[in-house]
């Protein structure tokens, strides 16, 4: 069985907010690109638009209707990958240690070349974040684009996951944990950052931002453009009184 690391040097991760994600699925595609075309061996889709589609997917946008105890329901959109966990149980039961967290930046990888696609891993994981690729027969996961992140042929801005870099609504944060001045730091201690089912005791690495509460009711709010869609004039005048009159006295016209 594999060992987890002490510790780690850095803690590289997610801050998502749930308070943002506006369900665009735009993170689904670009870590499906992404991974797809460089890191590891491609993700498969089989019968994509047939009867029974199955697709090996890194990273997937859950929607769910919560009614609150007070006010409106909400939806809220919950992205879902990897997190990274310092407490891994899908490392430590993994039989040729093709799962491992690394020392240098607290990643969790899977060497595809010693994976015997077993799914103990996808058993022990309680988010469901592995996923056995029908066609490689090995498992998959986010690799919080440790080909991109570290990549200096690449922009800067671009030195970032690829769902980070693509999300339009700027849900997505990616830093490091074991730095409290860093943005995802910064962000979690101001927001509230919560971790996902803490009572599983994996303490995961990636945090959530939950929505803000909506305190007041919806339908009271105010239309701003309401007058400017009110017509300026009751009675058309000048080459628009004209043309209504002259369309008025052709055939079918009013009467």
């Amino acid at each position: 069985m594999t060992t987890l690391p002490t510790s780690t040097d850095k803690k590289l991760g997610l801050v998502i907010d749930l308070d943002t994600c506006v369900g665009c699925h735009a993170c689904v595609i670009s870590c499906k690109g992404w991974n797809t075309e460089n890191y590891g061996a491609p993700l498969a889709d089989t019968d994509a638009y047939g009867a029974n589609p199955s697709g090996t997917f890194l990273n997937r946008v859950h929607s769910y209707e919560v009614q609150p105890s007070e006010g409106a329901a909400q939806l809220i959109h919950f992205p879902k990958s990897c997190l990274h966990c310092e407490d891994a149980p899908c490392v430590t039961v993994c039989p040729t240690g093709a799962s491992y967290k690394r020392v240098e930046d607290g990643i969790v990888l899977v060497n595809e070349q010693d994976c015997i696609g077993c799914g103990l891993c996808a058993w022990a994981c309680p988010y469901g974040a592995r996923e056995m690729d029908a066609v490689e027969k090995v498992m998959k996961k986010c690799t919080l684009c440790v080909d991109r992140i570290y990549n200096e042929n690449l922009p800067e801005e671009d030195r970032e996951p690829a769902c980070v870099r693509t999300c339009p609504a700027g849900a997505r944060h990616f830093g490091d944990f074991a730095d409290p001045t860093s943005n995802v730091s910064t962000l979690s201690a101001e927001r509230g950052g919560m971790d996902l089912m803490p009572e599983m005791g994996t303490k995961p690495v990636n945090k959530y931002l939950p929505p803000r509460p909506k305190d007041r009711d919806r339908s009271e709010d105010v239309d701003i453009l309401a007058p400017f869609l009110e017509p300026v004039a009751a009675e058309a005048t000048g080459f628009l009184g004209w043309l209504d009159k002259a369309l008025d006295a052709m055939p079918g016209g009013k009467t």
